[in-house]
């Protein structure tokens, strides 16, 4: 046995092994690799499979690996406290935290969005909006998958113009456009087939889908994006507190207004479909 458990009369078995283990994640192992298995790790250290399998959640709470049903137990990235606010933006957030981005242009084209969508714009049956996918790629791994939808008459030519990288970028460069977020709604879903494929995780596996509605200076809605993000990567830190845009008070109007309550209602997980 490489290492021994030590401190019996100080701490549980389980919590020590959780130590050991912790400090060969961050020393030892990178992300996406595999641990061993329970049975191996219970060989090593003279325990039950029961320690290792305690140990092992205490490591899943700290969002350093996950379970994947036959898989085995996996290292993660280390998870990112991404800050929303009404400015915030997803290239300039992450870059502060030193990361490097890349997006890319999966595909755009006018679409007939969900009802829930089409519901924000007070749009007609069959009414199409502009539909924007995009990858989003920190470091190399692709985190985010969003979807944008606009309103095709605020950005004409757009198809012609965009062929990736930061979509606000474009709007304030050729349409003048400086979009905030009017509202946020967060939940959670299972990772869909092409989730899998894009953000390179287990079939079912937990997401944050993160809805926005955009608005211009005059408290027109212009976009509203869905992020989706998994959960063992990415945090959420919500804060509207902040009045120092133009776009603040505007926002508060439309959030009083009886129509944007009722619309509200309508939201459903299809917004990410």
């Amino acid at each position: 046995m490489s290492r021994q458990l030590m401190r019996q009369d100080v701490e549980p078995r389980y919590r020590q092994l959780a130590d050991i283990l912790a400090r060969e994640v961050r020393s030892e192992y990178a992300p996406g690799d595999l641990l061993p298995s329970e049975l191996v790790l219970a060989r090593r250290f003279s325990v039950n499979r029961h320690t290792v399998r305690r140990a092992l959640d205490e490591l899943v709470a700290a969002g350093m690996v996950t379970r994947h049903q036959g898989l085995g137990t996996q290292v993660v990235d280390r998870r990112l406290d991404y800050n929303v606010s009404a400015a915030s933006k997803v290239t300039h957030n992450l870059a502060e935290l030193g990361l490097q981005t890349e997006s890319r242009c999966l595909a755009q084209a006018l679409a007939v969005p969900p009802e829930a969508i089409a519901q924000r714009f007070g749009l007609e049956d069959g009414q199409p909006l502009l539909c924007v996918d995009t990858l989003r790629f920190v470091d190399g791994a692709a985190l985010l998958r969003l979807r944008h939808w606009f309103d095709p008459e605020r950005v004409p030519d757009w198809t012609r113009r965009y062929r990736g990288g930061s979509t606000r970028a474009l709007l304030d460069q050729h349409y003048g456009l400086r979009l905030t977020r009017s509202q946020v709604r967060v939940e959670a879903c299972q990772a869909d087939a092409e989730d899998c494929r894009l953000l390179q995780c287990s079939r079912h596996a937990p997401l944050l889908v993160l809805t926005s509605d955009n608005v211009d200076d005059h408290g027109r809605l212009v976009e509203v994006s869905v992020s989706r993000a998994r959960a063992d990567r990415v945090g959420y830190h919500v804060d509207f507190s902040s009045t120092d845009h133009p776009s603040a008070d505007i926002a508060a109007d439309r959030g009083s207004n009886g129509r944007q309550r009722r619309d509200q209602d309508h939201y459903q997980n299809e917004v990410s479909s």
